[in-house]
């Protein structure tokens, strides 16, 4: 197998139920797929659809009931906390729809900020951040601090710190969900170009079928079961494969 067709993201059989008083609410009811390294895909269904609890199962930050989640060749499901934290710092970015923001902190100092958990020198910290706002065309905002900045500038420095520590992976939620649909598409297309130019895999949960386009699948989850996965606007938009309901 290739290094550009490699599993990245396995998923088999992955449930997850809640306890609600006497019944049991399915969050995921059985969803399998795989995501292939450098793919960016979209998550996409309406609140309540299982699409957020997924996310969080991939990131390890929820257990499952049942199931395996393969992640870069390791079993999240098997880990213990500590073991957690340590692959999510190791190969895994994350963007969020509120930014995150240390508002004390200008721009460069928050994009560096994860480079400290990986105890590297200020210096380094400091230049690699510089690198990654560079790519993000915010190198005349490095001294800013959030508020000096709108939504989209906020965003793109959000997107940086996820990329400052070269995850194998980004994970985002909703990340475009504070912004105005020009800033959205914009801050979409400035994402799609990084990760290919890096090679990374993308996984985006979204409500929202215009920003979904954007990826090269979309995998559509209703009742915690994915019901179809399909094809972005700029793939072959004629492959759509309807998932059976088991």
């Amino acid at each position: 197998m290739s290094e550009e067709k490699k599993t990245v993201i396995r998923v088999e059989d992955l449930y997850k139920i809640y306890r609600v008083g006497e019944s049991k609410v399915r969050a995921l009811n059985g969803v399998s797929f795989t995501i292939e390294k450098g793919e960016f895909c979209a998550i996409v269904g309406t609140s309540g659809s299982g699409k957020s609890t997924l996310l969080n199962m991939l990131a390890g930050l929820e257990k499952p009931t049942k199931g395996k989640i393969v992640i870069a060749g390791e079993h999240m499901e098997n880990k213990n906390e500590n073991q957690l934290v340590k692959f999510r710092r190791e190969h895994i970015g994350f963007i969020f729809q509120s930014f995150n923001l240390l508002p004390t902190m200008n721009a460069l100092e928050n994009v560096a900020m994860p480079l400290t958990f990986q105890g590297m020198d200020k210096e380094i910290r400091l230049k690699k951040a510089d690198q990654v706002l560079k790519l993000v065309g915010l190198s005349k905002h490095r001294k800013h601090k959030p508020t000096q900045m709108s939504g989209g500038q906020q965003q793109r420095v959000g997107i940086a710190r996820a990329l400052v520590v070269e995850p194998e992976i980004i994970f985002a939620d909703e990340p475009t969900g504070n912004l105005d649909s020009k800033t959205s598409a914009e801050v979409m297309t400035l994402m799609k170009k990084i990760i290919r130019e890096k090679n990374q895999t993308l996984v985006m949960v979204t409500h929202d079928d215009h920003l979904a386009s954007f990826a090269d699948r979309i995998f559509r989850i209703s009742d915690g079961k994915i019901i179809s996965i399909e094809n972005g606007r700029e793939a072959n938009t004629t492959s759509v494969t309807e998932v059976a309901e088991s």
